[in-house]
């Protein structure tokens, strides 16, 4: 079961368990310089909107119609992150890609996760997502850009502008082996906030100029963690999925009659403010990034090959204030920023 719940989106899985339940944000967030320096992780600055798509059958994308599920709206050049939560920590897997491409291993989509090499990450272990793994303990940030202009992580790939957004797919832990864990899981709950996750595509086959697809970005320290548990743990068996459009921004107003959220402050503007960004540090061991992402070409370096300016300038300072998170505070709590 799925509910959108104040601009959240709510999985369930009560014919597994009880305390099976997720909640899944799109957050927004600044854009990191992509200036060849490694950041430390941005703020959460406000979720992103969500809407039913089928509230807007008239004036969505008809392409977007088959699909239904819900959309968020973005502006070209604007950055988000994936924040997962759960009241109870349940653990869940989650394949995450854009444009069908995943996010971890670089490789076109299928229903399937694989251990060697790991297609998902383990939530609550990890407990966000900002970007495409691309080294070991480095992605580049998730940016927008119109699908069709070639940015995309998808098109780089496939050569093809077909799907856009992104995707999740979301298999919870078992029954028994989430009894079983029952002892570890109180020890832990009292630091760490949990996650699951459903099954996200954007924008698939919608207009270029509606829709919108994620490219790679600046470079971010950031880990994809090892899955702690025995691949047996997951019910396969069990399932979520929901599509999320992407909007352009124009176009969000146009469907909806609601503005869009104003454009986000600089990396610049936040830094000279004084305001805080992040490390997070875990203990558990981090998988190795995918070639074929690291081989990806970032929006700038892309556009300067076009000879494009794709990108609003966001040149700046390097963080004096860090914030280096642990196990201690649940991640809502820290990683958030403001004017």
């Amino acid at each position: 079961m799925i509910e959108l719940q104040r601009d959240g989106l709510v999985f369930s899985f009560p014919e597994v368990h009880r305390e099976a339940k997720m909640r899944i944000s799109f957050q927004r967030t600044l854009r990191i310089p992509d200036d060849g320096e490694t950041w430390p992780l941005p703020p959460g600055l406000g979720e992103f909107p969500l809407r039913h798509v089928d509230d807007f059958a008239g004036r969505a994308p008809r392409d977007w119609l088959p699909h239904g599920g819900v959309m968020l709206p973005m502006y070209q050049a604007e950055a988000l992150w994936i924040y997962f939560s759960s009241p109870n920590g349940y653990p869940f897997t989650v394949r995450v890609a854009t444009g069908k491409i995943d996010a971890v291993t670089g490789e076109e989509w299928t229903n399937d996760i694989v251990r060697e090499p790991q297609n998902y990450l383990v939530a609550p272990t990890q407990p966000w997502l900002d970007g495409y793994c691309v080294e070991k303990g480095l992605i580049r940030q998730f940016v927008a850009m119109p699908l069709g202009s070639g940015y995309s992580a998808e098109e780089q790939i496939t050569g093809e502008a077909e799907h856009g957004g992104l995707q999740l797919l979301v298999h919870p832990m078992k029954r028994e082996a989430w009894e079983r864990d029952r002892a570890r899981r109180e020890r832990m709950l009292v630091t760490e906030s949990g996650m699951m996750m459903a099954d996200f595509d954007v924008c698939a086959s919608a207009p270029a100029e509606a829709s919108m697809g994620l490219a790679p970005g600046g470079r971010m320290r950031q880990e994809i963690y090892d899955d702690p548990y025995s691949f047996d743990d997951w019910d396969t068996t069990q399932q979520s999925r929901c599509f999320v459009h992407i909007a352009n921004s124009l176009v969000w107003q146009a469907i909806t009659d609601e503005p869009p959220p104003y454009p986000p402050a600089t990396s610049k503007r936040y830094t000279q403010a004084g305001l805080p960004w992040f490390d997070h540090y875990g203990e558990e061991p981090a998988i190795d990034g995918s070639a074929v992402l690291s081989s990806l070409k970032s929006v700038l370096q892309l556009g300067k090959e076009k000879g494009d300016v794709p990108l609003p300038e966001n040149e700046g300072p390097q963080p004096e204030t860090v914030i280096h998170l642990g196990k201690k505070k649940s991640p809502d709590e820290v990683r958030e920023g403001s004017f």
